[in-house]
């Protein structure tokens, strides 16, 4: 892809342009469907980091910020329904396999090859899932709190959850009182660290009630069964990833609520 063929992204207020690495560029990608937004700083090796539920590519903005001057093209996108990237009205757009392929699409428009993949709970997954169709490209692997193969028979989702298939409930959590953006600072092991313009800026996407389709629609791509559709996906990053022979790290905090 040309910087020709990239979209204008979205403006941000101040706050959170003073919060991005200085020389960040931002733009969006149209996909099938959606149109999704990215940041990308640097040059040489491409190292693609996808965030989860309910932040955006502001996720890794520490991150960027630490590797400038190191030879490396950090791309950090949002995901369909998040950050700047386009919101899709219905809940339906938002299933495992429809979000592999969106990412798929996006590795391919920017033609990233050698890269290192980055990932945090739902963005693991949907990446990997994207790549295991793609691995000739992938040289790495980064896996942060995520989930990347199908949950055992037994298991029991966890309360958060459970609270997105509550009837009305859940509605009322998620779209009128913005669950869990609005209340991300209280599951941090360290709450000092989602405060004041940090926590707006995590906020600000999803600021319209409207816009708040996604953050309920992702919490219920995770499997109540073993008969959900994001089961046989997740069997397919599974065996992909144990038969990956290209070095992988696994970074987990473990007071993390959900996934801890």
């Amino acid at each position: 892809m040309t910087r020709r063929e990239r979209l204008p992204a979205p403006s941000l207020p101040a706050f959170i342009e003073a919060l991005l690495p200085p020389g960040i560029e931002r733009y969006r990608v149209q996909l099938p469907g959606v149109a999704v937004h990215v940041m990308e700083i640097g040059a040489g090796r491409p190292v693609l980091m996808l965030h989860g539920n309910p932040t955006w590519g502001f996720l890794y903005r520490q991150v960027a910020g630490a590797l400038l001057g190191a030879p490396l093209r950090l791309i950090m996108p949002d995901l369909p329904g998040l950050g700047l990237s386009e919101k899709p009205r219905k809940a339906e757009f938002h299933t495992l396999a429809r979000h592999i392929d969106c990412f798929g699409a996006l590795i391919d428009q920017l033609e990233l090859e050698d890269l290192i993949f980055v990932g945090q709970d739902w963005g693991g997954a949907i990446g990997l899932g994207a790549l295991a169709r793609r691995a000739a490209r992938l040289s790495g692997v980064v896996l942060l709190n995520t989930v990347v193969g199908p949950p055992r028979p037994g298991f029991r989702p966890t309360a958060f959850h459970r609270l997105a298939r509550a009837p009305l409930i859940s509605d009322v959590a998620f779209r009128l009182l913005g669950v869990p953006q609005r209340w991300l600072a209280l599951v941090q092991g360290d709450r000092a660290s989602i405060r004041g313009d940090v926590a707006r800026a995590y906020r600000y996407p999803l600021r319209r009630i409207r816009d708040r389709v996604a953050p309920l629609a992702l919490a219920r791509m995770v499997p109540n069964s073993l008969q959900h559709p994001s089961v046989g996906p997740l069997r397919a990053i599974d065996e992909f990833l144990v038969g990956f022979r290209g070095p992988v790290s696994m970074v987990w905090g473990t007071r993390d609520p959900v996934l801890g």
